[in-house]
């Protein structure tokens, strides 16, 4: 085989494997839009479970189900939310759809993207791939999580607490105020993957433990620009709020990757004295 049809080949395997997913991310992406979930109570012997059946309704649909529970958490009483564009209820619920799809399908883009790449690993690649991939999922997971509880809520809490201290009207924009929650809980979705990422570059020698350890004041600063760039209010908080957490995530992840670099070392040694006796 030459080389153009080893190009060809790779392409029109790259090829299939979107289309896999195009074909389940757009048929959720459309669910979203298309339905809504409806609550059932079901009795199991003698004992309640809920439950929920999807049902057609493109207007009232997941998303702007997600929207309203979303508002009910997040702000404080007395905000008032405003469609200040003519279609920004529409690109909303646009947003919310797509958030809830990436989140949803991540496991299938997972799964799809590793079995491309696994062929053309080597083999501690490979088992590189399958121990740091449910703890990279996981931690996502967590980290969307606790952004969408905890600080995300927190956060537009504290922003309002100055609004009220200046006599001002509670009043916020719908867009700005969807595109604030899911980039700000989303953020830390991908904060929580630095660990990994830091283990995992150790792991193939791309990076020595000493360099993540020398190199901390860059990684401080690089946390700060990163708060500042996904963070899209001005007051310099939620910016803090992104960076602290990131630059404890980094300094953990310097950790372990120190400790499987000693541990590897360990490993090594009684191997290197048994070749030179």
């Amino acid at each position: 085989m030459g080389d153009l049809d080893r190009i060809l080949s790779v392409l029109g395997e790259v090829r299939r494997r979107l289309v896999r997913i195009a074909l389940v991310l757009g048929s959720m992406f459309g669910c979203m839009l298309l339905f809504e979930l409806r609550p059932l109570q079901l009795s199991v012997l003698g004992v309640s479970i809920p439950f929920a059946y999807p049902w057609p309704s493109p207007f009232y649909n997941v998303t702007a189900q997600v929207f309203r529970a979303m508002v009910r958490w997040m702000l404080p009483p007395g905000v008032e939310l405003l469609n200040v564009g003519v279609g920004d209820s529409i690109v909303v619920q646009m947003e919310i759809g797509l958030l809830l799809t990436a989140i949803f399908g991540m496991p299938w883009i997972v799964h799809e993207v590793g079995a491309f790449l696994v062929p053309a690993l080597r083999r501690n690649e490979r088992l590189l791939l399958r121990q740091v991939g449910i703890p990279a999922t996981a931690l996502f997971a967590l980290g969307t999580s606790v952004g969408v509880l905890f600080l995300t809520p927190f956060t537009f809490r504290l922003l309002f607490l100055y609004v009220a201290a200046m006599n001002l009207a509670p009043v916020l924009g719908v867009q700005s105020f969807v595109t604030f929650a899911l980039l700000y809980s989303l953020a830390f979705g991908v904060v929580f993957e630095l660990p990994v990422f830091i283990y995992a570059l150790t792991r193939l020698g791309v990076v020595k433990a000493s360099a993540w350890r020398r190199h901390w004041r860059a990684a401080v600063l690089g946390s700060l620009v990163f708060g500042m760039i996904v963070t899209p209010d001005n007051s310099g908080i939620t910016m803090l709020f992104i960076a602290t957490p990131m630059i404890a995530l980094y300094l953990g992840g310097a950790y372990f990757a120190g400790r499987w670099e000693s541990q590897d070392a360990e490993r090594r040694r009684p191997s290197a004295a048994l070749g030179t006796g």
